[in-house]
């Protein structure tokens, strides 16, 4: 993988990581590092999922992949912050 791959990944994962902590309910006890992370491997993971389906490369703006990734990064969004908060 190039730099630029590298660089657009980390890119979209913030986007997608805090896409996705705004759609989990309340306040997170995550922080924002763990929120990237968690970002960027939904939107690894959802573009691999929306490739599988055949929705990855449409005409205009991918949509349902973005979906699938903020989808994604909520889920594990919430399932870390429950995580977090079993062991306090």
């Amino acid at each position: 993988m190039e730099i630029t791959g590298i660089i657009s990944a980390i890119v979209i994962g913030i986007i997608i990581g805090v896409l996705g902590r705004l759609v989990v309910p309340g306040r997170q006890h995550i922080g924002i590092l763990w929120t990237i992370l968690i970002g960027i491997v939904a939107a690894l993971v959802g573009a691999a999922i929306a490739s599988a389906l055949g929705v990855a490369d449409t005409k205009g703006v991918d949509w349902i992949e973005w979906l699938i990734q903020i989808a994604l990064a909520a889920v594990g969004v919430a399932a870390l912050d429950r995580t977090k908060a079993a062991h306090r």
